[in-house]
């Protein structure tokens, strides 16, 4: 089977981030675009750690193109990212990134109170 077909197997939101309609002016969301491209369709198929790297850069993705305040949350802390030189800078800034919806993840998880009615 083509190697590109068994990474698509891992990246349900796919489609619907390559078709997201975003402004010309939007640099940051065609740079993001163009990095999830490049970072799934490099990778290694026969490593279990790059195949769940893969499939969290596919849910942090699929979060960008749906919910605009994680969008907008990602944009200020890319803003703010910054990034050692080292062997695989692509691996580096994806796994900031993955770090970056996990820590949106923690902060916007709202915890419910069950109320007692008196």
């Amino acid at each position: 089977m083509n190697k590109n077909k068994l990474i698509l197997e891992h990246c349900p939101n796919f489609y619907k981030i390559i078709n997201f309609e975003y402004f010309e002016d939007d640099l940051i969301t065609a740079k993001l675009l163009k990095i999830y491209r490049r970072f799934i369709f490099d990778a290694d198929i026969s490593d279990s750690a790059t195949i769940n790297r893969v499939e969290e850069i596919d849910k942090v993705l699929g979060k960008y193109v749906v919910d605009y305040s994680f969008r907008k949350e990602m944009k200020h802390s890319l803003s703010n990212l910054q990034i050692k030189k080292s062997n695989n800078i692509l691996l580096d800034l994806v796994d900031n990134l993955i770090a970056i919806f996990n820590r949106y993840e923690e902060g916007t998880t709202r915890r419910i109170y069950i109320s007692r009615w008196i």
